[in-house]
């Protein structure tokens, strides 16, 4: 062999060697890259965990909440506050009743015709209507005008074997589902807007000169904003000038509607959930049991009382590294924490900040962490159940998923499968510690024990479109209640209350109708 045939044998030689110790550094690299991200990964399945033990001490935590929110105005982050509703539906209720259910971008405005025991819902009948974006940033007697306009058309659609008989007024239950300060069953002043809200009205011309001094210096006019004013107020002005002769009998949040729609259906319900975008609950509690309520007892003995749940924390609740930086970068910081960690709005951002953190320090996804993936509140929640769900040999959902969203291809089985593993890990805890706050409520009356004689039942009326249409952290949730209730879990049932909210609100409106004495002398 001649000197260059052995020259080139030693330099392809080298090549073949150092080609060779590149796929091996590289297997190295890769090595040591998966096992970081599968370390992310055991690490907040670590600090998720709720064990039997932790669950028992949210359950006290909270039902140690409930009694102190009941005691004192701000005397606990749960603000149980008191709904005014002292008469809940019976199944008795007759006549044509109407509700209004407000509580984002689009309203409800639906029409029932009860009749009693033995007929119960004859007829129920609704519409649905868009609020233009341009009357959610206006005034609250623009907004309000276009409620009554459409609560107008839609009883113009009467027909003539409903209609109510000579002077009667129509009587109609609003579900407004934003922060209120109750004073009464029919008034409450709004605490704040929300969901995108942001009315301003403008000052009147006696407010502006007392204000004149105090913006003299910015030459601008000083809006009012809405917050402070009845709602009630506000809607039946808009009915007068409308020429609808209506009165609203009941002002309810959504959950305390859910209540009224199950209690309805089954006199055995005690609670009302709202688990979908947002989290809440409701319950029926002894007037008696209520130290801050200073009015006279109700003669039903009873009073429901909003929780706003979502608002209550423990040092007891598994939180992480990504929940703490989702609540600082929220709009609201250190409030809702129990909602930041089960709710619709939440779940899937979750997911999203660990996969963050996984493209990032783990090269998950490649060298480069995907543009897309750093978009808060890309990744939804029913994106996230969908890839749960998948049961696919090849996981193709969570595929399609990643690439359809995140714009994330060539995703490799196993990179899918620790993904369905992470969506497990989130919804898992927030299925499990909605369980633990149903058990608080349970152990607040007494009814997380068998008690020798008695034959209680107990029904929890749940809706939201988390629990609807997310089945694993459905089915969770409720194996989560038959562990921490054991033997007591045959006299608990919860039942799907679908829609609830809005015919709660017009049987509310029944229940507490101005003609009810007249009826029943």
């Amino acid at each position: 062999m001649g000197k260059v045939a052995v020259g080139a044998a030693v330099v392809c030689a080298a090549a073949v060697c150092a080609a060779a110790a590149l796929v091996v550094r590289h297997r190295m690299k890769s090595s040591g890259q998966w096992a970081k991200a599968i370390a992310i990964l055991k690490e907040l399945q670590e600090k998720c965990e709720t064990p039997t033990g932790k669950l028992r001490q949210v359950v006290d935590a909270m039902t140690v909440e409930m009694h102190a929110g009941l005691a004192s105005e701000g005397g606990s982050k749960l603000k149980m506050i008191i709904s005014y509703v002292d008469n809940l539906p019976t199944g008795d209720e007759k006549g044509l009743f109407y509700a209004l259910d407000l509580g984002g971008t689009n309203f409800r405005v639906l029409r029932v015709l009860l009749g009693g025991k033995e007929k119960h819902v004859i007829k129920q009948e609704f519409d649905e209507v868009s609020i233009p974006p341009h009357l959610m940033v206006g005034t609250s007697e623009a907004l309000f005008d276009f409620i009554a306009a459409a609560l107008a058309k839609f009883v113009a659609t009467e027909s003539e074997d409903v209609n109510l008989s000579s002077g009667r007024q129509r009587e109609l239950g609003f579900t407004f589902s934003f922060p209120v300060r109750q004073s009464s069953i029919a008034s409450g002043a709004l605490v704040k807007w929300t969901k995108g809200f942001s009315i301003e009205d403008a000052v009147n011309l006696k407010t502006q000169k007392q204000l004149d001094k105090a913006v003299k210096h910015t030459g601008k006019l000083l809006p009012i904003r809405s917050v402070g004013q009845d709602v009630v107020g506000e809607l039946s002005k808009a009915l007068e000038r409308v020429g609808l002769d209506m009165r609203v009998t009941a002002l309810v949040n959504d959950t305390v509607g859910t209540l009224a729609g199950g209690r309805y259906s089954n006199p055995d319900v005690i609670a009302a959930v709202i688990l979908g975008t947002g989290t809440n609950a409701a319950y029926v509690e002894r007037a008696q049991a209520i130290p801050k309520w200073h009015g006279l007892l109700p003669k039903s003995g009873e009073m429901v009382i909003n929780m706003e749940w979502g608002n209550f924390r423990s040092s007891h609740l598994p939180l992480t590294e990504y929940d703490q930086a989702l609540d600082v970068e929220s709009l609201n910081p250190g409030e809702q924490i129990f909602e930041k960690i089960i709710s619709g709005m939440y779940l899937g951002e979750i997911v999203r900040r660990v996969l963050c953190r996984m493209a990032e320090e783990a090269a998950f996804f490649g060298d480069t962490v995907p543009p897309k993936l750093k978009i808060p509140f890309i990744l939804r929640t029913p994106h996230m159940s969908a890839m749960h769900h998948d049961t696919s040999s090849d996981l193709k959902v969570v595929g399609s998923k990643l690439k359809d969203i995140l714009e994330i291809s060539n995703t490799s089985l196993k990179t899918r499968k620790v993904i369905v593993e992470l969506c497990d890990i989130v919804a898992t805890r927030g299925a499990r510690l909605s369980a633990a706050g149903i058990i608080g409520i349970l152990k607040k009356l007494g009814r997380d024990t068998v008690r020798e004689g008695e034959n209680q039942r107990s029904v929890i009326a749940l809706d939201g479109g988390l629990f609807e249409h997310y089945k694993k952290f459905r089915d969770c949730m409720e194996s989560t209640l038959n562990e921490l209730l054991g033997e007591v879990s045959e006299t608990v049932v919860v039942e799907h209350s679908n829609d609830g909210s809005g015919i709660g609100a017009a049987l509310l409106a029944a229940s507490h109708s101005q003609y009810l004495e007249i009826e029943e002398s």
